[in-house]
């Protein structure tokens, strides 16, 4: 069966009409950030921050309207609304940059178990995908995923006495304590030396020119999330976060961390959000859902997307091999290519690399 283009989509999306303006969601210019792969689409339906949940109705007709066409196997639309620009906190002491590295993307979880290292390695390699030259620094001390997930291992080498070479993976550039020592090995250190690893793998190492570093928090709120906060100039954060009550209660409290040492949030990933039976298509929400989406409105924060609980995206994960990077066509990969654009504009704003300065955008 052929695939559906994205002219296909916009023709489709050019027949939906929003009742409130009287006009088409393509012609009002509230489709944004269109990702068409092999069948998988996704896109963000840009409305009035006043309307919120109230537009629900008409993101769906939007999805309804991409999903009978011939060709599409899956389609992720999210809604955004323009805020006012929020007031900018009191100026603070300049943090140092990184030479090299354009900007600075954290992904935190407020616990552990939600797949916060998995979102952000397949963030990382959507970003690149985007034509981003993409960095990706392990700042789990104690817990390292990145050797595993991105199947490297064995000791970087050094360009002098001090400078660490990174580990490349699939075109990404990565550092990891799990590079230094064995994968069995526990980490018994106390915070200051948990601080003087992080800051060296932050600042000898040979990153080269990057427009993104992606740095993989460790859960919780403690030293390693300060010093990253504290010390870094971190463009932004993304909070990942399953849909139950009992993670979206620490997703909060490291939402509102990095608030009080003023790094923007970008928004909330709600990971694991679904799941759909590979033999009777049926879906089961295990985990509930959209707790992310209601957690990001009430904080005033953007909902990002959603990232479904699905066995391909634990066994490429288990194996070293991403699902972005292996199964780039298929729906999951397409999940987080429509994250990655958003974020991808939201470093670019918050950078002033991008001219046109896009306005800040929530999820409702």
């Amino acid at each position: 069966m052929p695939r559906v283009s994205e002219s296909e989509v916009l023709a489709a999306l050019a027949k939906v009409i929003d009742p409130d303006r009287g006009g088409d969601v393509v012609g009002l210019k509230m489709v944004n950030g269109l990702v068409v792969r092999d069948g998988n689409v996704g896109f963000a339906l840009e409305v009035d921050a006043r309307d919120g949940e109230r537009k629900e109705p008409l993101r769906r007709a939007c999805e309804q309207a991409v999903e009978r066409l011939p060709g599409v196997l899956s389609v992720s639309v999210a809604l955004t609304a323009h805020r006012p620009p929020e007031a900018k906190p009191a100026a603070t002491a300049a943090k140092p940059g990184i030479p090299g590295i354009k900007t600075i993307l954290a992904v935190a979880s407020g616990k552990g178990g939600v797949g916060k290292s998995t979102t952000a390695v397949n963030l990382a390699l959507a970003l690149a995908a985007l034509g981003r030259r993409v960095g990706l620094l392990d700042a789990d001390i104690y817990g390292p995923s990145i050797p595993r997930l991105m199947a490297l291992s064995g000791r970087p080498g050094t360009t002098d006495d001090r400078t660490l070479e990174p580990k490349i993976g699939y075109g990404i550039k990565c550092m990891s304590m799990g590079f230094l020592v064995a994968e069995d090995t526990p980490m018994i250190w106390r915070g200051p030396m948990v601080v003087q690893a992080l800051e060296q793998m932050l600042n000898q190492v040979a990153w080269g020119e990057l427009d993104v570093l992606v740095c993989d928090l460790p859960p919780g709120t403690g030293d390693a999330q300060l010093t990253m906060a504290q010390r870094v100039p971190l463009t932004g954060a993304v909070i990942v976060s399953t849909p139950q009550d009992i993670a979206l209660i620490d997703a909060r409290k490291g939402l509102n961390m990095f608030r009080k040492v003023d790094v923007p949030v970008f928004g909330i990933i709600e990971n694991m959000s679904y799941f759909i039976c590979p033999h009777c298509g049926g879906r089961s929400e295990i985990f509930a859902h959209g707790g992310a989406r209601r957690t990001a409105a009430e904080l005033g924060t953007d909902f990002l997307g959603e990232i479904p609980l699905h066995m391909a995206i634990r066994e490429t994960s288990d194996s070293g091999t991403p699902i972005v990077a292996t199964e780039p066509a298929g729906p999951h990969a397409a999940a987080y290519l429509a994250i990655a654009d958003i974020v991808a504009r939201k470093l670019d704003a918050a950078s002033g690399s991008d001219a046109r300065r896009p306005p800040r955008i929530v999820i409702q």
